[in-house]
C-alpha cells in the first residue's frame, strides 16, 4: 500500500490504541494462568494476533466476547499444534519459546519477514542449561525445541534484548522455581522488565528484583491464585509517541487513555518533548501537547530504543543539533532502524549522521532549516515505525510525503492513519 500525507495544522483528541507490550504479556501469563482470564482493551495489531494464536495452538481457548473484551480459558501449557509461528514478533518468538517448552512435547517455532533474519543464538546457549533440546538454522529461525524447561541458576545476557529474559521470567513463575536465580549481566530497557513483573503480579506470580542485577524466585513469596482474574490492558505509549510528537511539530492534539505511572519505556517521550521545549499538560489519564519553537535536545533512549523514529521526527524541526544515544540498541528491529532512518529521511532533506552509539539529527538553524523537511517518497523497510515516523514528519513538511509500503503500521497500529483522518490530516492511501 501507498499512503500520501499533505501537510496540515492538526488538532483534536485521540484515545490512545491498546499496548502490544501490555497484550502479548498478558496473553502468556493468561496461558499460563490455569482458570478464566478476561482481557479489557485487548490490541488487534498483527502482534497481538499472533500472540492469540501462539496461546491457542499452546493450549488456551480464546473466546472474543466484543472488540472491549476477550475470555481465556487455560489449563496451562497443552500444546495441540507441532507447529507454532510468532508472526514478526521480536518479543513472540522471545517470550514464548521458552513457555512453549514447558511441555515435553517437540515443537518447531518460526516466524515471518524480518524476524528470520533476528539472530537467536542465545537460545542456542541458554535453553540447553535449562533442560530443553534446541535445534536451530545456525542461530536463526526456525528453531525446533523439546522441553520440559528445569528451572535452575543460570546467568545470561541482557545487553541484545530483555524479551528474552521476560520469557525466562514468565516460564520459571509457571514451573514453580523456588530457590533459584537468573543472574543478568548487562540489562538493557529495564522498563520492559518492569513490565513484564508488573504483569506477572497481577497474575499471582512475585519474583525478586535484585537491582536488576538478578532475580529470585522463592514459593513463599506467592500470592494465592485466582480462578478468575481480569486485566486492563494499558493504551500505548509507544504508538502515542508518535502523536504527541504530531502535537509539537503540527498543532496541538490531546492524547487519552494513557497511564502516567505506566511501566512502558516509552513513556519516557515525555522527557524529549519537555526538553525540545514543547507545551506540555499532562493528567492522569491524558496528554495535551501543543506547538511552540522547539530547540534541539540530548537524549539517551539505551532503555527505550523504538523511541528512535518519533525523536527524529521531532529533531527535525528543533533549533541545532539533536543528539541522541543508544543506536546500537537499533541493529535488529524490523528494520537496520538507524541506517533506515537515516536514508528515508534524507530523501526527505533531513541530514542525520552516526557515529558510534550516537545519532546527530540536523534540524533548524536561526528560525531556518539547515535541511528543509521536503516534499517526497519515503519507503518504510517494512518497518510499522519508520512509516509512521515518516508520517509525522510529513505534518509540517514543504508538500505532501508518499509512504511505500504504508501498510507496516499494521504491525503495532492498524489505526494509525485513521487517527491522523481524525484529526483532520488528509491521507491519500492507493493499494
Amino acid at each position: 500500500m501507498i499512503a500520501t500525507i499533505h501537510p496540515i495544522n492538526i488538532q483534536g483528541e485521540i484515545l490512545a490504541n491498546a499496548s502490544k507490550s501490555s497484550m502479548q504479556r498478558a496473553c502468556a501469563a493468561a496461558l499460563l494462568h490455569q482458570g478464566t482470564t478476561h482481557i479489557i482493551n485487548p490490541g488487534n495489531s498483527f502482534d497481538d494476533l499472533a500472540a492469540i494464536e501462539m496461546i491457542q495452538k499452546l493450549g488456551a481457548v480464546v473466546a472474543k466476547n466484543t472488540s472491549e473484551n476477550i475470555t481465556i480459558e487455560s489449563k496451562g501449557v497443552l500444546p495441540f499444534s507441532k507447529e507454532l509461528n510468532c508472526g514478526e514478533s521480536g518479543l513472540g518468538i522471545r517470550m514464548f519459546t521458552p513457555i512453549a517448552a514447558l511441555s515435553n512435547a517437540i515443537l518447531t517455532i518460526n516466524g515471518t519477514g524480518s524476524l528470520l533474519k533476528r539472530p537467536m543464538h542465545f537460545f542456542d546457549e541458554i535453553l540447553p542449561q535449562i533442560g530443553i533440546q534446541i535445534n536451530s538454522t545456525n542461530g536463526f529461525l526456525p528453531i525446533t525445541i523439546q522441553g520440559p524447561l528445569k528451572p535452575v541458576d543460570i546467568t545470561i545476557d541482557g545487553s541484545l534484548s530483555s524479551q528474552f529474559l521476560t520469557g525466562l521470567l514468565m516460564a520459571y513463575g509457571a514451573a514453580k522455581a523456588d530457590g533459584v536465580t537468573i543472574t543478568v549481566r548487562d540489562l538493557k530497557s529495564r522498563p520492559y522488565i518492569d513490565l513484564t513483573l508488573k504483569v506477572m503480579e497481577a497474575f499471582g506470580t512475585i519474583v525478586r528484583n535484585n537491582d536488576y542485577a538478578s532475580f529470585e524466585f522463592h514459593t513463599e513469596d506467592q500470592k494465592i491464585k485466582k480462578e478468575s482474574i481480569e486485566y486492563q490492558v494499558e493504551g500505548d505509549w509507544s504508538g502515542a509517541a508518535f502523536l504527541l510528537v504530531a502535537g509539537a511539530v503540527a498543532g496541538s492534539i490531546t492524547v487519552k487513555g494513557l497511564d502516567v505511572f505506566s511501566k512502558q519505556a516509552d513513556k519516557a517521550i515525555l522527557q524529549a518533548l519537555s526538553d525540545a521545549g514543547a507545551a506540555l499538560s499532562v493528567e492522569e489519564h491524558q496528554i495535551e501537547v501543543k506547538s511552540l519553537p522547539l530547540k534541539a535536545f540530548h537524549f539517551n533512549a539505551t532503555d527505550c530504543p523504538d523511541l528512535f523514529p518519533p525523536l527524529v521526527a521531532l529533531a527535525s524541526f528543533c533549533e541545532g543539533t539533536t543528539v541522541i544515544e543508544g543506536v546500537n540498541r537499533l541493529e535488529h528491529k524490523e528494520s537496520n532502524r538507524g541506517i533506515s532512518l537515516q536514508k528515508e529521511f534524507g530523501k526527505l532533506g533531513v541530514e542525520i549522521k552516526l557515529q558510534d552509539n550516537l545519532m546527530l539529527i540536523n534540524g533548524l538553524r536561526n528560525g531556518l532549516q539547515l535541511s528543509a523537511v521536503q516534499s517526497g517518497t519515503v519507503h518504510s523497510h517494512h518497518d510499522h515505525r519508520i512509516a509512521m515516523a515518516s508520517a509525522i514528519a510529513a505534518l509540517n513538511a514543504n508538500g505532501p510525503v508518499t509512504i511505500e509500503d504504508a501498510e507496516a503500521i499494521n504491525k503495532s497500529y492498524p489505526a494509525f492513519y485513521s487517527h491522523l483522518k481524525q484529526l483532520g490530516v488528509r491521507v491519500i492511501t492507493e493499494i
